[in-house]
């Protein structure tokens, strides 16, 4: 399912049900020592997942620690995002000769809840979200709106410690193309980082789960380059969700 939304030079793992949480190293174990059974189950498996990615890309295995926010501490020369969901693990590694940032985010395939997409959609996806509705119905595009936000954040905070407000990106959906694109808005982040002011990526549903992920290739040596240049989540101002 994974290999649906990332370029080939993009390793991947999935998984759709928990491993044990004795597959960790003791240094992971220990960050997850204290949180209730789920949380260890999701953590051990996205662990596992990002292990597998890690190994196709030839990285020597060893614990994969976290950031005081929960954010994964990949080694120095590689770019990585986890997701997960109920049912759904993945991870996702590059080269980070290759591609400058990653994100990936996985959501259950159902509605948002009352009242979420008011809070998280600018006018325009909105207005969006409701013609997809009507011209594509069978496919929850407000969940969709915010797994490509979710995605866009995982791909944007760990290059820049910013944070985005929901209304500084703006967010448009191919239903038929199963791509995405996202333009940062304020001039002022805008400038501080060029290569990352638009993305561009793809998405899927399958089997009760809406993923999408974002890829930005690295600039060649001496060039500027383009966020997202491989078609292959509007950053919130909250702290990102523990992987």
């Amino acid at each position: 399912m994974i290999e649906e939304v990332l370029p080939s030079h993009v390793h991947a793992h999935e998984a759709f049900e928990h491993v044990p949480f004795s597959s960790l190293y003791p240094q992971e174990a220990a960050l997850v020592a204290r949180s209730v059974e789920r949380r260890r189950r999701e953590f051990a498996t996205a662990r596992y997942c990002a292990h597998r990615a890690l190994a196709a890309l030839g990285v020597p295995a060893a614990p994969l620690l976290a950031t005081p926010r929960g954010l994964p501490i990949w080694p120095a020369s590689v770019r990585g995002a986890i997701t997960h969901t109920a049912g759904y693990h993945a991870a996702a590694v590059a080269d980070g000769s290759r591609v400058a940032a990653l994100g990936i985010d996985a959501e259950p395939d159902s509605p948002l809840p009352g009242g979420v997409l008011a809070s998280i959609a600018l006018p325009q996806e909105i207005a969006q979200v409701r013609e997809l509705a009507a011209r594509h119905p069978g496919i929850h595009w407000d969940k969709l709106l915010f797994s490509a936000k979710e995605s866009v954040y995982k791909a944007w905070f760990p290059q820049t410690s910013l944070a985005l407000s929901f209304e500084d990106a703006l967010i448009r959906i191919d239903p038929v193309r199963r791509t995405f694109s996202a333009r940062v808005l304020p001039s002022v982040l805008v400038r501080a980082h060029p290569g990352l002011s638009s993305f561009a990526g793809r998405w899927t549903t399958r089997a009760g789960t809406v993923l999408t992920a974002i890829t930005v290739d690295a600039a060649p040596a001496g060039g500027g380059g383009t966020a997202g240049r491989h078609p292959d989540p509007v950053a919130l101002r909250r702290p990102p969700s523990h992987p």
